[in-house]
């Protein structure tokens, strides 16, 4: 960072205090964190109190692979051209947008740049950062394993601040901390940055940890369609069942029962027996596929129902895959084999992160 630290950015600095203005805001955090920590086996910090920008990537970055990058620049073509180098190398990363003119914290989302919505700062990201990617790297964007964003879906309820009239009187082209960047304040509530920056760290730490966490990234399926998605489920199990065991009956209402999900068999290598989730697993499978689809990241205009990915095992949530009815078409054809090696794997290390049922503990 080349900025300083201000009398006016102190509500949002919790590591600056007023001793601290006019220091670098990147040798002041390194300063407070030291303190925290001063024995050099467990921090140790590159300050660097310079601006990122596309000419000196390479140089602040270097050719090094970094576990994980955080941005947090409020620049739209410094911050694109940052996340660009971050595709280019197949860095992870996470982007801090807007938190000028929001104060609703429950309105605060994880998700990929795609989904990123009313933050006019993720919108401009967006279409400057697909200027700079190349065609196969325009993925990135919806890719939320690469690049995951913290932003607010609250309507900004502040403007930028207007000059005043000795600004004017001045000159307002003489307020402006490095060319070509914005010179008008939007205000800022203290609270915002820091949570949102919290939030950010939290991500990075649990990815670094090896215990990520799926964000919900959509709006809460209802009722009705959790119903309407376990019943299909429920269908294309017994389909499945009646093909398997020979046993194709004419009637397609689903077999009354206790309501509770039997142990299943095994016959000719497959797994056959009744769905084992409910609907609340199925609102937590929405949220783990991020109510798009497995194999294609369809989301908008397509019908979306959940499968068993291997056959030969129980239909558990670490086992159901969301896919659009094109998508499920071929795997019913070509099973795994219709589904790209890279997306595979893709879908594999999801299912591991899923949890097992309630009845599996």
């Amino acid at each position: 960072d080349f900025d300083q630290v201000t009398v006016s950015s102190l509500n949002r600095h919790a590591c600056a205090t007023l001793a601290d203005v006019g220091i670098p805001k990147a040798t002041c955090l390194k300063d407070f964190l030291q303190q925290i920590c001063p024995d050099p086996r467990f921090l140790t910090i590159d300050s660097v109190v310079q601006m990122y920008t596309a000419d000196a990537g390479d140089q602040l970055l270097g050719d090094r692979h970094w576990d994980f990058v955080i941005d947090a620049i409020d620049d739209v073509p410094t911050k694109a051209a940052l996340l660009a180098q971050c595709a280019k190398n197949g860095w992870k990363c996470v982007a801090c947008m807007g938190a000028g003119g929001k104060s609703d914290l429950t309105r605060l989302h994880i998700s990929d740049l795609r989904t990123a919505s009313r933050d006019p700062l993720a919108s401009k990201l967006r279409q400057t950062l697909k200027r700079l990617l190349p065609k196969d790297k325009t993925g990135f964007i919806e890719d939320m394993d690469q690049l995951a964003v913290v932003y607010s879906s609250e309507k900004t309820v502040a403007k930028l601040a207007d000059f005043t009239d000795e600004q004017k009187a001045a000159g307002v082209h003489n307020f402006g901390a490095v060319d070509g960047m914005r010179i008008r304040v939007l205000p800022v509530l203290g609270t915002m940055p820091a949570v949102m920056g919290q939030t950010c760290a939290a991500f990075a730490l649990c990815e670094l940890g090896e215990k990520s966490f799926q964000p919900v990234t959509g709006e809460r399926v209802g009722r009705n369609v959790r119903h309407r998605m376990l019943q299909h489920l429920k269908r294309r199990e017994k389909k499945i069942r009646d093909e398997v065991e020979g046993n194709t009956g004419k009637d397609d209402k689903l077999p009354e029962g206790t309501g509770e999900p039997d142990e299943g068999h095994m016959v000719n290598g497959k797994w056959v027996g009744s769905v084992q989730v409910d609907g609340d697993d199925v609102e937590y499978l929405m949220e783990i596929w991020r109510n798009r689809c497995g194999v294609t990241a369809e989301r908008l205009g397509v019908v979306l129902e959940l499968a068993r990915w291997d056959l030969s095992k129980p239909s558990t949530c670490n086992n159901l895959v969301l896919m659009s009815a094109k998508a499920m078409q071929k795997f019913d054809k070509d099973g795994i084999a219709s589904v790209p090696a890279d997306v595979q794997k893709q879908i594999e290390k999801r299912l591991d992160s899923c949890r097992l049922d309630a009845k599996s503990y």
